[in-house]
Order: structure tokens, then sequence, then C-alpha cells
């Protein structure tokens, strides 16, 4: 809920617009309090003023409007659609406002302080959010930091997390989502395997290969993804090892034991350094990402609106896709 005693006050003057204008703000921020709670009386007492002149500025509003705003009984105080479609309007505008004047006074209270409890999936986490964090400690050394490792996602009140890392598709509309990077997913082997085995050219060729399938932390195996036709096609492969942990399913790979699909931040640079050579491209899924969240930009703390702005920035700038190095030398690239 906004606090609308927060709100800036408009001087009246002889000027007709700027009249026009008093009124129709002392109207609005009387409005969105009545709306919010469902009350003339309680309104006023928010915004500490008589309950009259609530009533009085609403009023003033609905005639410039010239719309109902509110249905009135003597138990009742409720929107009509016109009020809800206003309503739902105004808010945005006058939580800007509000977080701009929160905005003023930390920067008037100094630097962001405090304690951020930050939850990501292990991979990701050891491999891009831990390295960062020293960087973001040095520039904002007044907040603490306490990063948690879980293939499960994080759940922000249980949990008590500020910040949360996620990867795939974002489904949950109650949290806000910020995408880092589009995530890749990229089925990679080892020369020396691609050598004596070949690489599969499509995804049936995989019940052929020595296929490493990654088991979640509920005991879950974890599809392979692929798209085919313009479609998310999911596939389990019969496989030869089994492991809970990417860096084991990374390893392994190395060590010419199989085949597996990794996320690209995890084998950009194996590719580039032609440790690794990839297959099926073509077929890699592209609708997925990795994504910072939290629960609401509204009176986003200043230690948590630094450090999404830091992670963003800094994983951005990061060289974490494989858009040009996911084609794999031409005489590895036939089935074995």
């Amino acid at each position: 809920m906004s606090d609308y005693r927060s709100l800036p006050s408009v001087s009246s003057s002889h000027d007709p617009f700027a009249n026009s204008f008093a009124t129709t703000y002392a109207g609005v921020v009387s409005f969105l309090a009545v709306a919010n709670e469902g009350s003339f009386a309680r309104a006023g007492e928010r915004l500490g003023i008589g309950r009259s002149s609530v009533s009085r500025n609403v009023q003033k509003l609905e005639t410039q409007l010239e719309v109902r705003l509110f249905l009135r009984t003597t138990r009742k105080t409720s929107l009509t659609r016109e009020g809800e479609l206003f309503y739902e309007r105004c808010l945005p505008g006058v939580e800007r406002i509000v977080e701009a004047l929160d905005g003023m006074r930390e920067l008037r209270s100094g630097p962001p302080r405090g304690h951020l409890r930050i939850a990501s999936t292990p991979g990701f986490g050891r491999g891009i959010v831990a390295p960062l964090l020293r960087g973001f400690h040095a520039r904002y050394p007044g907040i603490t930091l306490e990063l948690l490792l879980n293939e499960r996602p994080a759940d922000f009140t249980t949990d008590r997390v500020d910040v949360s890392f996620r990867d795939g598709r974002m489904e949950d509309s109650g949290i806000v989502a910020r995408q880092l990077v589009p995530m890749q997913m990229v089925v990679c082997a080892s020369p020396a395997y691609a050598r004596v085995h070949g690489l599969p050219r499509c995804v049936e060729e995989l019940a052929g290969h020595r296929c490493i399938n990654f088991c979640t932390a509920s005991g879950r195996v974890k599809d392979w993804e692929f798209k085919v036709d313009g479609h998310l096609l999911r596939h389990q492969p019969t496989a030869q090892h089994t492991f809970n942990d990417a860096d084991l399913i990374l390893q392994a790979v190395l060590d010419g034991v199989g085949i597996a699909q990794l996320p690209a931040y995890q084998v950009c640079a194996l590719l580039r350094e032609r440790r690794l050579v990839s297959c099926l491209a073509h077929h890699a899924p592209d609708d997925g990402g990795h994504y910072i969240c939290y629960l609401s930009r509204k009176h986003l703390p200043a230690r948590i609106r630094v450090f999404v702005d830091y992670m963003t920035d800094e994983t951005r700038a990061m060289d974490l896709q494989c858009t040009n190095t996911i084609t794999a030398a031409p005489e590895l690239a036939v089935a074995g």
C-alpha cells in the first residue's frame, strides 16, 4: 500500500490551471486512500484530514471526470467499474512518486547497507554468482552477503530469501523476474569420445550413445530438451551414468565417459578451447533463460536494488553465449 502521507503538497494559486491541478491532485490522493482503506473515515485518518474533506475532494474529482467512482451505502463503500479502471491507472504513478521520495531519503542517509540472503542453483551459483560477490562487496562494503545453493527453487517467504537466481522458463507470476542472459543448453562430448563413437545427428541417434543424465535433489532424472519442428521436445535418454551434480557430469564428459546436455555458461570456454565439441545445435531450445528474481518492485530496499543492477550488468558483460562455437568440427560430426 502506498504511503500517501509521503506525497508532496501542491500549493494553490490564482492561476485557473494551477487551481484545477491542485483540485485533481487532492482528489486523486483522497480517491486512492478511500479505495485502499475501504472507508472515507479511515481514509481521512490515514491522510490526517477530516472525513468531510475526503468526501469533498472525491466529489470534485468525480465532477471533473464526469464519472462516478464509488458506490456508497451506509454500510459499504466500493469502487464502480470506472473507479476500478481509474485506480489501476493511477496507482503506478503514485508508486513511482513514493519510490522517488524513498530514493532521495536513501541518498541522504548514505550508501546501502544491511544483509542480503541469496539463493541459486548450485551450478550457476558456483560458476557465475559466487565469483561476482567479491566485486560487489568491494563496491558496497556495508552489505553482508549469504549465498545458499540448492536445486530446489527458493521460497521467498519460508526461506527468508531476498534474491533468487533461477533457470529455465519463468511461470511464477507472483515474483519479479529479470532475465540476465538466455539459457542455452548444449549437447557436448570430448574430442576423444567423438573420434571413437562419433556424434549424434538427430535426437533419435542419442539411443546409440553413452549418455550422462542429471538427477535433481528430489530424485527426478532431468529431461534433455530440444526444439524439433518448432516445438519443444523433452527426451530422457537411457544413461550409463547419472549424477546429481553438474560439475561431476562435466568432468565425466571431459574424461570421455560419454555425452551430456549442459548449460552454455558451463561449457562455452571449453568449446572455444576445443576441449569439448558440440552437436545437435540445430535442435537447441531457445526459450529458456537465467533470471534474477525478487518479490516486488514496490519499495525495493536499496541493498536489493543495487545488487540486482550489479549482477545484471556484470553477468551480461560476461561472454556466456556459445552461438558461434556450438558447431562441432566436421571430422568429428559423423555418428559412428
